[in-house]
Parts: C-alpha cells; sequence; structure tokens
C-alpha cells in the first residue's frame, strides 16, 4: 500500500511539474531555435510512428500512368516545389526559414501510402497544409505518382513536366 501511495504521489508531481512548464512559458518555440535532442525524437518518433500506423490499410492504386505523372507535375510545382525543392535547388526561402525543415523530396520521396496520407491530411504544426478539403483522391494520387519520378528527374525533365497547359490553368479533376 505504502508502494502505490508513492508511486501515487510521484505521478501527482510530475503531472504538476509539466504543467508549471508548460505555463511557464520557458521552452523556446521560435522556429529559429531548435528544439532539444530529447523534443525533436519524441515529436519524429510521435509523426512518423503516426503516419506508418495510419497509412498501412491504404491501398496504392497502379502510379505509371503517364497522365497522372502529367496531372500531379504542374500541381507539385505550384504548391509544394516552395518548400520541398525541385531538382537543382538545394534551399529556398520557405525550406530555410521553416522548422522543422520540410524534407527535401528530390533526394528521395518515401512510401506512396505515406505520401498520399500526409498530402491528404498535411501535419500539424510544421508547416504542412492538408490538401483534402481542396483536393480529391485522384488529383492527390496524381501528386504522389509525379513524387515517385521527382527524384530521377533533372532540371530540364523537371520544367517540362510541370508546365500547366493554357486549358488546365487553374483545377482539375
Amino acid at each position: 500500500m505504502r508502494t502505490i501511495k508513492t508511486l501515487l504521489l510521484a505521478a501527482i508531481d510530475l503531472c504538476l511539474g509539466i504543467v508549471a512548464f508548460v505555463y511557464s512559458g520557458t521552452y523556446p518555440v521560435g522556429a529559429d531555435v531548435p528544439h532539444t535532442k530529447f523534443t525533436h525524437w519524441l515529436l519524429e518518433t510521435l509523426r512518423d510512428r503516426s503516419i506508418e500506423r495510419v497509412s498501412g490499410d491504404i491501398q496504392v492504386p497502379p502510379l505509371d500512368d503517364p497522365d497522372l505523372l502529367l496531372s500531379g507535375g504542374p500541381d507539385y510545382n505550384e504548391m509544394c516545389a516552395g518548400c520541398h525543392l525541385k531538382p537543382g535547388k538545394e534551399k529556398s526561402d520557405f525550406s530555410l526559414g521553416l522548422y522543422p525543415a520540410p524534407p527535401n523530396l528530390t533526394e528521395g520521396t518515401g512510401e506512396p501510402e505515406e505520401q498520399f496520407w500526409v498530402i491528404k491530411h498535411g501535419i500539424k504544426a510544421s508547416g504542412m497544409p492538408s490538401w483534402g478539403p481542396t483536393h480529391d483522391d485522384q488529383r492527390i494520387w496524381a501528386m504522389v505518382a509525379f513524387l515517385q519520378k521527382l527524384p530521377e528527374l533533372t532540371p530540364q525533365q523537371y520544367q517540362v513536366l510541370t508546365a500547366r497547359g493554357e486549358e488546365d490553368s487553374g483545377h482539375h479533376h
């Protein structure tokens, strides 16, 4: 009984300490000050494990359709390249100013089902918006198809694949 009482008091003390820390305002939240190693590890692990879990049941459609690649390229260029870069570009004002830094998707892209989930739902407190409310699944899969090819593209190929035609100068699908 004494052990249970001691553990309960320790848990209450820990909770009170956490509340005091949160309300103290001492943790630096500016994007120009990195997290502590522990906080960085905690947030990265939480994000990665969550995305892995929620995207596990997503069925990936065939992504080798050239029409998907051609429709996903312009969207990536307009909505993603400012943060996630394009071939031949190593940084941008957005990529330098965001913390955590957005991944450079020209270097590798990850699993398609995870990409789909992240594009559709976004990531809280990271600068990654949820495109699901404004883009249907077909349009999101087109961006995923483009992401799968992005690391192989030269700057010239990228420019060709991301040009939006006159008839497609806004929305599609």
